[in-house]
C-alpha cells in the first residue's frame, strides 16, 4: 500500500488527503486488490496535484460525499434584489433606474427558479420570445450576466450559464434616426421662441451638447477669458442631482463659438446672479429635473407653434455635429467636442455630412514626390 491509501473494507479503499489544512478521507467503491489499491493511489496523487494546482472540485470528485458542498437554496428574486441593494451605492440614478425595471422583468420570468438551476437554455427560450430589438435584449442580459457573475465569486454558483454568451435575433439593419434642423427651420423655431427659450435653443444648436449635460451647466463651468467651458455633468430624468458622465471622454473642454457665447452673454441678466444653473425653467424659474419636463412644457409647444414636425430636443445635438462636419470642420475637433469616446464613433455616426475630399486633395503629395 502507498502513502494514504490503504483497504478499509472487502469492497472500498481508502484514501487520505490534505485540503484547506484538514484532513479528508473518501471511499472508493474498489476491492482492494494490487491492482486496485495501484489505481486508487494514482487516483489520490491527481488529487494532490489538483489542491496545489488549486483547481481541485470537491463536488465533481466526490459528488456524493458530505464533505461536497451542496446547492445553495436560494431563489433568483431573492438573491436578485440582494445584488441590487448592495449595487445601489456603486451606480449612477439612471442606471439603477434602468437595473429597477430590468431585475423587475427577470423577477418576473424566474423569480421562483432557484439561483444554481438557471440555465442558459431556459433565459435563451424567454428571450427569443421577445418582440424588442437585440440591443434591448442585450441590456436586459447585461445585469444579468454581471449578477450571475457575481454569485460565482461568490462560491453560490459554480459556473455563470451567460458567461460569453449574447443573444442575437435575425432582424435587419436599423439605421439610427438623426434628423437634423435645416437652417429655415433653425430660423422659424429661434423666431417663434421666448426669450430664455431662444437663447437655450441657440446655445444647443452651436454647441452640441446633450440636453443633460445643457441643464447640468453651472456659470462656473463657463471660462469667459479662454471662450471655451468645462462638461463635468449630466442632470438624467432619474438622477436628484446632477452626475459625473458615465465615460472619461463625456468630461471635456468645449469651445464656445460665436453664437452660443452670445446666447450665454444674454442669459446672464436672467440667471448669473443667482449662481446657479445657466438655464432653467422660464415660467418657474426652478431647475430643469431632466429632459421630460423640456419636453412637455416647452419643446412640443414651440415646435407646434412654429409649425415644425417633431424631432427630440437631442437633434438639436445632431443638428450641431452636421452644420460642423458639413462645414469642412476637422473629424478629430468635432468628435473631442460632442465627448465622443472614439472619431471612429463619429466618423459612423455622421458618415453622412462628412463631405468628399476636395477636388484638389492629393496634387500636393503629388507635387512633392511625384517627380519621378
Amino acid at each position: 500500500m502507498g502513502r494514504g491509501v490503504r483497504a478499509a473494507s472487502k469492497t472500498t479503499i481508502e484514501i487520505t488527503f490534505q485540503l484547506a489544512g484538514k484532513r479528508h478521507r473518501e471511499r472508493l467503491p474498489l476491492i482492494p486488490t494490487t491492482a486496485n489499491l495501484k489505481k486508487a493511489q494514482r487516483h489520490r496523487d491527481a488529487i494532490v496535484e489538483a489542491i496545489e494546482l488549486g483547481v481541485f472540485d470537491y463536488n465533481t470528485t466526490f459528488p456524493d460525499s458530505k464533505h461536497a458542498l451542496k446547492p445553495v437554496t436560494l431563489t433568483l428574486e431573492r438573491y436578485l434584489a440582494e445584488w441590487l441593494s448592495a449595487k445601489r451605492p456603486t451606480l449612477k440614478a439612471s442606471t439603477i433606474a434602468g437595473y429597477d425595471k430590468i431585475i423587475g422583468q427577470i423577477i418576473a420570468q424566474f423569480g421562483n427558479v432557484q439561483l444554481h438551476q438557471l440555465t442558459r437554455r431556459m433565459v435563451r427560450e424567454w428571450v427569443a420570445g421577445m418582440s424588442c430589438s437585440t440591443k434591448r435584449i442585450s441590456n436586459i442580459l447585461s445585469p444579468l450576466r454581471s449578477a450571475l457573475q457575481d454569485a460565482v465569486y461568490d462560491d453560490l454558483i459554480k459556473t455563470n450559464p451567460l458567461y460569453g454568451w449574447n443573444y442575437k435575433k435575425n432582424e435587419p439593419p436599423r439605421e439610427k434616426r438623426i434628423d437634423p434642423f435645416t437652417s429655415d427651420e433653425q430660423t422659424i423655431l429661434l423666431h417663434q421662441a421666448s426669450n430664455q427659450a431662444s437663447l437655450w435653443i441657440t446655445f444647443a444648436l452651436w454647441t452640441g451638447l446633450r440636453t443633460s449635460e445643457q441643464i447640468a451647466l453651472q456659470w462656473g463651468d463657463i471660462d469667459w477669458n479662454r471662450g471655451v467651458m468645462q462638461i463635468s455633468r449630466a442632470k438624467t430624468q432619474d438622477a436628484r442631482q446632477a452626475e459625473t458622465p458615465k465615460t472619461l471622454s463625456g468630461i471635456r473642454e468645449v469651445k464656445l463659438l460665436p453664437p452660443a457665447l452670445d446666447a450665454l452673454t444674454h442669459q446672464k441678466k436672467y440667471t448669473f446672479l443667482a449662481d446657479g444653473p445657466v438655464f432653467v425653467n422660464p415660467r418657474t424659474k426652478q431647475e430643469w429635473t431632466g429632459d421630460q419636463p423640456i419636453r412637455r412644457t416647452l419643446w412640443i409647444p414651440l415646435l407646434k407653434k412654429a409649425g415644425i414636425r417633431y424631432r427630440s430636443p437631442y437633434q438639436t445635438r445632431h443638428t450641431y455635429a452636421s452644420m460642423m462636419l458639413s462645414a469642412g470642420e476637422p473629424l478629430a475637433w468635432v468628435s473631442k467636442q460632442l465627448g465622443h469616446s472614439d472619431v471612429l464613433v463619429t466618423a459612423r455616426t455622421y458618415a453622412t455630412w462628412i463631405p468628399d475630399a476636395r477636388p484638389e486633395a492629393g496634387d500636393a503629395a503629388v507635387k512633392l514626390f511625384g517627380k519621378g
